[in-house]
């Protein structure tokens, strides 16, 4: 109907660079085959994110590569690994966390 409304803000909003490392739990979880997990740099490098199972093997490499600061989204697809319970990590800079995923077929 063509109305509109303006708002006050109440503070800065800050839209650019994350204020610090952040790596986010994989969404949806458990998931069949496809999933997605997102993580916050500060900084641009290298980032690592290795998938682990419950014996502490290296199961895929998600991701090995250069991403500049911002916020990042990556796809994962594990249709070639067996159902359970996983850990992947996520190494940038002197950054490191770890988080669960599960796998259901």
């Amino acid at each position: 109907n063509g109305n509109y409304e303006y708002f006050e803000l109440k503070g800065d909003v800050i839209i650019g660079v994350p204020a610090k490392y952040y790596l986010s739990q994989n969404y949806p979880n458990p998931f069949n085959p496809k999933t997605k997990i997102h993580f916050d740099l500060p900084e641009a490098g290298n980032v690592v994110i290795l998938l682990y199972d419950m014996l502490g093997r290296k199961a895929a490499t998600i991701i090995n590569e250069y991403h500049t600061a911002g916020y990042h989204t990556v796809d994962f697809d594990a249709a070639e690994l067996p159902s359970g319970l996983y850990f992947y990590k996520m190494t940038a800079g002197k950054y490191a966390a770890v988080k669960k995923m599960v796998i259901i077929k």
